[in-house]
């Protein structure tokens, strides 16, 4: 059983000082109190999801998910690669996601991935060990610090949603250049996930759990 999810200890500091600082942030912060990032499930199984459900819909991903745990039995490494690539060809994955996860299994099975280490990593070298998983990009392994490891300051400037938030709340419906972006965010230091966050329940109330 997964434990049962919390809101990070920083939640409340993060958005008094982005409050403090930012009037757009204050009345976000305001609209949506009480609620606030969420990690579930483990990291391998988290993954291996996020890989699962890249380019499809969400009710596609849920149906695929749900075909490939009944497939493995145990989302863990050692069930997946016992399985290999043609145990898994049932389960409505493509060719290359099955090579995906199994690459994904082999790194946590040879080490390559440890995440006991996390802790004491930085962001950047958290993100450079899971981009060198096969169908891994620098927003998933964004995403998974925000929404797994619930790193506090970690800024996807890539993400679409983020984008738009921008926008809608600073540039008047236009779209950011990505230094201008960036420029925006440097007064969201060092909360700039929390900032995010706020600036996605703009986009959609809903609480996003990766």
């Amino acid at each position: 059983m997964p434990a049962m999810a919390s809101i990070p200890d920083y939640w409340q500091e993060a958005g008094a000082a982005l409050a403090a600082r930012d009037a757009v942030m204050a009345g976000l912060v305001a609209r949506y109190a009480g609620i606030g990032l969420q990690s579930r499930g483990d990291a391998f199984a988290t993954l291996a999801r996020s890989v699962v459900g890249q380019q499809i819909s969400v009710k596609a991903a849920d149906a695929v998910w749900s075909r490939f745990c009944e497939a493995v039995g145990a989302v863990e490494p050692g069930r997946i690669l016992a399985a290999g690539e043609a145990g898994l060809t049932g389960c409505g994955l493509s060719r290359r996601k099955i090579e995906y996860v199994v690459d994904l299994a082999s790194h946590f099975a040879e080490g390559r991935i440890r995440p006991e280490r996390w802790a004491a990593m930085d962001d950047e070298a958290v993100i450079a060990e899971l981009v060198d998983v096969r169908g891994i990009g620098r927003w998933t392994a964004e995403m998974f610090l925000i929404f797994n490891l619930l790193r506090p300051d970690v800024f996807p400037v890539d993400d679409i949603g983020l984008q738009r938030a921008v926008a809608n709340h600073y540039l008047g419906g236009e779209k950011p250049a990505r230094q201008a972006l960036l420029d925006i965010g440097e007064r969201w230091r060092p909360w700039r996930s929390v900032a995010t966050w706020y600036l996605w329940r703009s986009l959609d109330p809903v609480p996003v759990e990766y």
